[in-house]
Parts: structure tokens; C-alpha cells; sequence
């Protein structure tokens, strides 16, 4: 019976009852989209930040990051990439030659790294290569030639063919300087790692630096991104002489985005649910004070506060879960269409390609979430019915008939 009264009086104003279906659902709709949105934009920004950055992990001197002297390098580091081709688990490898200093054209200067590499080993790792759009990629006997960042190409006003004059310490301490021409320009959707990166051949930065076969640093990229974590404790285990960090330790901010992403989604959920709650008790309570006479004579005749109470919650209830699952549906479809053919953002993409995000978000969301939401909109709809019910129960029935 109680079932039936609390259905039959959702219904007795329609328009009250489905606007606030319509604000849950599309509160539910909204919550689900931009979590999902969120979810999209940082797999993607992860998936880039592995692929044409740091890889899955990287190997370097305990003492490199810290001081940047180009006099720790890593021991034996080709027996290190020799090792790690072998290992079944590596999907590939690269060495790298890094050096840190001045890069001046006729027109302007600023800081940039120098980045020494083998050219077909680190296309296998970061895909370098399908970056370029103007000129051509590093081939083993270009001798002296670079390739720029599209950002660090407009700020010192070069282009193709370019010269350049690089500067930095060598080995001993001593300022050296290198020639280089502009082969290549790339882009990748960070525009600060443009702006700072600079790409030539290993072997054209060892013979400024005076080192022979070293390398500063090695990027593994493994078979599966699940074993980063066991494959770094065991890698490091082997020795103490080289330090071996995940893409979690090179990159810390991807690392506790990722970690923070479900306490992110339940603080967000709440107070979305917050603010459709405060709508819902408050349609609760115009519908009580219409019903004053009737709830009194319901009291009067012989139902008690129990069953007067379950009544209001019900009808709660009912408001919440018939506009949650056409809420969550429609978020579904918004998803499932976006995650296909992606949201562009190209209007505001400068902004986001600051911080390596790429112009079009493909957004996605689990199944796992929208039972989630699910379950935290019925807790809210119990919660919300608490203060109308209790309202409801303290009438005094015969106060309550006589009102008119």
C-alpha cells in the first residue's frame, strides 16, 4: 500500500515532479560527462607523456639529475642496453647523450638540452621520427645537424637549414661550443618540451663533451605497463650504480593525478549530489505543507508515524531512481559518441598543449563508476527525505485537519 500512495503521489503534481527529475538527471548526466572528460584527458596525457617523453622508465647515474655534469654518466652503459634488449620484457630501448646549456641563433638565445641519440633506437621508443613536419628526420651520417621543436623554432626565429651555436661544460668543466644546422623540425602536442628539447646524434655530443660510448641516460619501454613497478625493484636490485626510476618518479604530477583520480570523482559527485538535494528536500516540503490536511486525517485514521515516514521516503526515492538510470543512460551516450569521434578543443588547444594535452579529448568511464553513482544518488535520496519525513511525522493530526 505504501508503495502504491507514494507512487500515485509523485504524480499528483506533474510538473514539480519532473522538474526535479529533469535537474537530477541532468546533474547525474553533467557529474558522469565531466568525470569522464577528466579520465579521457589524462590517459591521453599519460599515454603521450610515455610514448614521446620519459617511456615506461629511465636509467641514470645516482648523482645526474641532482648535478647535471655531464661527467655522470652511466657505467658500462651500452653493456646496460645490450642486457636489456635481451630481456623478454622490453619492448624496446634507446641510450641518450644529454647535455645542458645555451642555444643561440643570429636572431635570439635562450636554454635548451641537448639530446644525443642513437636515430633508429629512439624511434623505436618515443616514434621521433612521425613528429617531423618540416624537413627530415636524423640518419646515421648527418653530421652536426639538429632537430628543433616547432615552439623553440619560432622563438629564435630560424627555420630549415638554420645555423645554430650550442654551448655548454664538458666533462672537465670547460665551456665548449658546436655548430649544428637545422635538419628537422618536430611537434608533439607538449609545447614546453619543444620549447627545451633538442635532438641531434650521439655521437656528435660526445665528441664535445670528450666521452666515448657513455651514455647519461637509458628509456625502456616494456612489453606491459603493468610490470613497470616490479620490473624497476628488480632492475635496481641488480646495482647500485646506476638509479632506475618509473615514469611515476620522472613525472610525479602524472603519478598523483592518476592515484587522486577516484577521491577527485567522489568529492565531485558529492557536491553535485549536495547541491540536488537541497532542491529535493525543498520539493519535499512544499508537497507536505500542500498535503497538511490530508497527512492529518492519514494520522487520524490510523497510520503511524513509521509507515508516515517510510511514505515521504519513498516518494523521495521514487523522484531520485526513475530520473538517475535516464540520467546515467544519457551520460552513457554522450560518452560512448565522444569517446568514438572525440571532443575538439582546437579553439582553446593553446592553452592545454602547454601542459601536453593534445586538441581532442576521446572522454571514457567504466562501468564501475556508474554503479558508483548509483548506489552515492540513493544515499543521497534517503538523506535528502530525512528532514521533510520528520516534518511530516511532528503534525498534530487534529491541528493538522483543521488547516486550511
Amino acid at each position: 500500500m505504501l508503495f502504491l500512495v507514494a507512487w500515485r503521489n509523485i504524480w499528483r503534481n506533474k510538473p514539480r515532479s519532473l522538474l526535479v527529475m529533469t535537474s537530477v538527471a541532468l546533474g547525474l548526466w553533467a557529474g558522469a560527462f565531466i568525470l569522464a572528460y577528466v579520465f579521457g584527458m589524462i590517459d591521453q596525457r599519460l599515454n603521450d607523456a610515455i610514448g614521446n617523453e620519459i617511456s615506461h622508465l629511465q636509467l641514470h647515474h645516482p648523482q645526474f639529475e641532482q648535478d647535471q655534469d655531464p661527467g655522470f654518466f652511466i657505467p658500462n652503459g651500452a653493456d646496460w642496453v645490450d642486457r636489456l634488449e635481451e630481456n623478454e620484457q622490453v619492448q624496446a630501448v634507446t641510450g641518450r647523450v644529454l647535455a645542458y646549456g645555451m642555444v643561440a641563433s643570429a636572431n635570439s638565445s635562450t636554454g635548451g638540452k641537448l639530446v644525443g641519440l642513437i636515430p633508429e633506437d629512439e624511434q623505436t621508443v618515443t616514434g621521433l621520427q612521425d613528429k617531423i613536419v618540416e624537413g627530415d628526420y636524423l640518419g646515421n651520417d648527418d653530421r652536426n645537424k639538429i632537430l628543433l621543436g616547432e615552439q623553440l623554432a619560432k622563438k629564435l626565429k630560424v627555420k630549415l637549414r638554420s645555423k645554430l651555436v650550442l654551448t655548454f661544460q664538458d666533462t672537465s668543466g670547460t665551456i665548449v661550443a658546436g655548430a649544428f644546422r637545422v635538419m628537422g623540425i618536430y611537434k608533439t602536442t607538449n609545447t614546453t618540451f619543444d620549447e627545451t628539447n633538442i635532438f641531434t646524434r650521439a655521437e656528435d655530443v660526445r665528441q664535445l663533451l670528450g666521452l666515448e660510448g657513455e651514455y647519461h641516460e637509458i628509456a625502456v619501454l616494456l612489453q606491459d605497463p603493468n610490470t613497470v613497478e616490479t620490473f624497476v625493484q628488480n632492475l635496481q636490485a641488480e646495482s647500485s650504480s646506476v638509479l632506475v626510476e618509473s615514469w611515476k618518479t620522472l613525472a610525479p604530477e602524472l603519478g598523483f593525478m592518476i592515484e587522486s583520480l577516484d577521491q577527485y570523482m567522489v568529492i565531485f559527485i558529492v557536491i553535485i549530489l549536495l547541491a540536488l538535494s537541497f532542491g529535493i528536500v525543498n520539493t519535499m516540503l512544499m508537497a507536505i505543507l500542500e498535503r497538511v490536511r490530508e497527512i492529518g486525517m492519514l494520522m487520524a485514521i490510523g497510520m503511524n508515524r513509521t509507515r508516515l515516514f517510510g511514505m515521504i521516503t519513498l516518494e523521495t526515492l521514487f523522484l531520485v531512481l526513475i530520473a538517475s538510470p535516464l540520467g546515467l543512460l544519457l551520460a552513457y551516450l554522450t560518452i560512448q559518441w565522444l569517446g568514438r569521434y572525440g571532443l575538439d578543443l582546437s579553439g582553446i588547444y593553446q592553452g592545454y598543449a602547454a601542459y601536453g594535452f593534445q586538441p581532442i579529448i576521446y572522454p571514457h568511464l567504466a562501468p564501475i563508476y556508474y554503479g558508483r553513482m548509483m548506489l552515492m544518488v540513493a544515499i543521497a535520496a534517503i538523506l535528502a527525505s530525512i528532514y521533510p519525513s520528520i516534518t511530516a511525522i511532528r503534525l498534530n493530526p487534529v491541528t493538522a485537519i483543521r488547516k486550511i
